[in-house]
């Protein structure tokens, strides 16, 4: 009953931000498949981690080529990303987020080929990826980006708060940047600390070279129950997909699934 209501849900939101095909006269082709159908066909893959091959065309109608190629044109149109700021919006309207600081953290995961691939140190340097996660202080996803399984988390940390969306749903001025930002001790260096501040955002990273036991632990771990949200989807745990566009995109896609459970469940 979950799904069924999340995905009701999200097609209400969804459905006005696809942009309209352009109507061919002359050789039209055959009809266009059901953008909703295609929808609940992504969503199916997404929790499952069923190859696109496999996805069963008689449950949904449309097959699992068809939902890739849908996937691919509303990433290229930005819809994935319009549709996380109009469930934040949402959130924050709510009172369910809270942005008075947010938490930064890592996650490594296996990757077979594709953009932005790179041995990874944490998997006896196999091909590898990194998800960049960016949460309020409640573990909501805010902003994810990919990497390779090579680059230092701290290289991450400025491309990450720049891509923190404008959040409005309440009268006054949209939240823009967090006062606080949390993170471990990969996060450590003076040269990103500087340029925080020089964003208005006070970082509070553990040091390098110290005792553990620092108490921000107590404050960073939702960041980490949200990479457990992210990673209960399936097709995210591994990396099957060539291209990065597409990966980002189901990336975004469970965020904004996360963060509609949030509002319509709780």
């Amino acid at each position: 009953m979950g799904d069924a209501v999340v995905a009701d849900e999200l097609w209400v939101r969804l459905e006005s931000l696809i942009p309209v095909p352009e109507r061919r006269f002359r050789y039209p082709g055959r009809y266009r498949s059901d953008d909703r159908a295609a929808l609940e066909g992504i969503l199916y893959v997404v929790r499952t981690g069923i190859g696109w091959n496999q996805l069963p065309t008689g449950l949904f109608g449309v097959s699992g080529a068809t939902c890739w190629r849908r996937l691919s044109e509303w990433s290229q149109a930005e819809v994935w990303q319009q549709l996380t700021r109009r469930v934040l919006n949402e959130l924050r309207s709510a009172g369910r987020l809270e942005l008075s600081r947010v938490l930064v953290d890592a996650s490594h995961i296996r990757a077979l080929r594709g953009d932005h691939v790179g041995p990874s140190p944490a998997d006896r340097g196999r091909p590898g990826s990194k998800h960049h996660l960016i949460t309020d202080a409640t573990g909501t996803p805010l902003a994810i980006t990919l990497t390779g399984g090579n680059r230092n988390d701290v290289t991450q940390l400025i491309p990450l708060v720049d891509a923190l969306p404008v959040i409005g749903g309440r009268r006054g001025r949209p939240w823009r940047r967090p006062a606080h930002l949390y993170a471990d001790r990969g996060y450590d260096h003076d040269k990103y600390r500087r340029m925080l501040r020089a964003r208005g955002i006070t970082p509070v990273i553990a040091r390098r070279s110290t005792d553990h036991g620092s108490g921000l632990g107590k404050l960073r771990w939702p960041v980490e129950r949200g990479f457990a949200w992210l990673h209960a989807f399936k097709r995210l745990r591994t990396r099957y997909e060539r291209r990065a566009d597409i990966h980002q995109a189901l990336l975004s896609l469970a965020c904004s699934v996360i963060c509609l459970r949030k509002l319509i469940l709780n």
